[in-house]
């Protein structure tokens, strides 16, 4: 399967879900758009390592895994986003020392909160981006404008906030599927599936 390269396009609040935040990625090569969400210890870490003028005054926890690495001279290489399911994204850090090369399982988010501070770049694969990738209506000139902005505007999150919906499949069910799915997710004690869920309902 062939990747597909990616960059950091912004950060967009979540309307829905409280604390939360959709990270956006733009493919290198064309015009669609990667979002995922992530929370917002997460999301705070990437604006900081984005901005570069901002050190905070002790090291935040992926700091601190970057002066780890270079102590022992661990090289993140890369970030692969690799699996899709239920729109929950799994990613991988491919790490090297001594020439030896480890792949890491990661969560996405710290994966490109890491990325980030290796400046190593960050890719997925096509039938990813085919399955979750979407087009932003924007106007070019406006994007071109908002380039050096690190939080995306209200038209941008509202679009964002519909394609996240999608990915995760609840915008087709009906309010009884999704009361269904939410007793599910309980009794599974996957408590961030029933919060996405939940808060479907609440749209409703």
């Amino acid at each position: 399967m062939s990747l597909v390269r990616l960059n950091i396009k912004g950060i967009s609040y979540s309307q829905t879900q409280n604390g939360a935040y959709a990270l956006i990625l733009n493919e290198v090569d064309g015009d669609r758009k990667l979002p995922i969400v992530i929370g917002a210890f997460e999301a705070q870490s990437i604006a900081i390592a984005l901005e570069k003028e901002i050190r905070p005054p002790r090291p935040l926890t992926h700091d601190l895994f970057k002066n780890f690495a270079d102590r022992f001279d661990i090289v993140v290489k890369q970030v692969i986003i690799h699996k899709l399911v239920d729109g929950v994204f799994y990613s991988s850090l491919i790490c090297e020392r001594d020439k030896i090369e480890e792949i890491i399982d990661a969560r996405t988010s710290d994966a490109i909160a890491l990325a980030l501070r290796f400046q190593a770049p960050i890719f997925t694969y096509k039938n990813i981006l085919d399955k979750a990738g979407i087009y932003l209506k924007v106007n070019p000139k406006k994007e071109d404008e908002e380039q050096d902005s690190i939080l995306v505007d209200e038209f941008i999150a509202e679009e964002i906030e519909n394609a996240v919906a999608d990915q995760e499949g609840y915008k087709d069910k009906s309010l009884e599927e999704l009361n269904s799915l939410l007793e599910e997710a309980v009794n599974n004690e996957d408590y961030e599936k029933a919060a996405k869920i939940r808060d479907e309902i609440s749209k409703r």
